[in-house]
């Protein structure tokens, strides 16, 4: 059998007793470079390691031969966990995967993760939705650039849009919103490696922050959040605070930055 695994967003402690209780039981796992790779040093010596993990821009092991290791080590008779970055069902091509396990007869189980969309900005300190502020979030991959939706959420203020996969094309995606109405000065936030120790926040209105983050050396895994909830001091009192906290684990932050 096969079980996909959403590891969360990278702390380990954020994945699920569920996902853990699969590796326990694991004789092979099949891992992305993204999520909560220190539990596989736990793993007993005779749990088999397959690395498919894909790089921007560099993707060893394609979809269809992770699909075909995923069937062929289950009809072994194995137990295999595909061990995933956030949840397997967004932009993580668990569907396909669940879809190609089926046809081969494979029974498929399907453990949800805490999605780097969601977890990342809460850990930054950043709320999604905020009463009085915004009330909707829409989610999009940077790779495949912004939709209509998203362009009239920006344009309106009307949603929270958090953008995966976008650091290598952020200029596009900015200059794209603004192109269709988005306010130059609306409040963005850049996340990188969210929820780790090597966390950090980069803030810009909208029409900088592509420019702050070369500035800065942005680099992925990193989760965009476009909306008026990336503002600074969004947040008073305590939770302001928790806010700051959240900030300070950066590595470098200028005063610039500090917002």
């Amino acid at each position: 059998r096969v079980v996909l695994v959403g590891g969360g967003p990278g702390a380990v402690d954020l994945m699920t007793l569920r996902g853990r209780r699969a590796l326990a039981e694991a004789d092979v796992v099949v891992t992305d470079r993204l999520g909560p790779t220190s539990v596989l040093d736990e793993l007993p010596r005779d749990v088999e390691v397959v690395d498919v993990g894909k790089t921007p821009g560099h993707h060893p092991v394609p979809q269809h031969e992770i699909n075909r290791i995923l069937v062929e080590r289950a009809q072994r008779g194995q137990v295999v966990v595909r061990l995933k970055g956030g949840d397997p069902f967004v932009y993580g091509r668990g569907g396909e995967e669940v879809v190609a396990c089926r046809e081969a007869g494979v029974t498929v189980e399907v453990v949800p993760g805490i999605s780097s969309a969601l977890a990342v900005p809460a850990a930054a300190g950043i709320p999604l939705t905020h009463r009085g502020t915004v009330a909707a979030v829409h989610v999009v991959n940077g790779h495949d650039g912004l939709d209509d939706a998203a362009r009239t959420a920006l344009r309106d203020r009307s949603a929270t849009v958090v953008v995966l996969m976008g650091v290598s094309v952020l200029g596009d995606l900015t200059a794209d919103a603004i192109a269709h109405g988005a306010d130059p000065d609306l409040p963005a936030a850049v996340v990188e490696r969210g929820t780790t120790d090597r966390q950090r926040v980069t803030r810009a209105p909208l029409g900088e922050v592509a420019a702050r983050a070369r500035e800065v050396g942005v680099r992925a895994p990193a989760v965009v959040v476009l909306g008026d909830v990336a503002a600074p001091g969004l947040l008073d009192g305590a939770a302001g605070t928790a806010c700051e906290a959240a900030e300070h684990r950066e590595p470098v932050r200028t005063a610039a930055e500090a917002g």
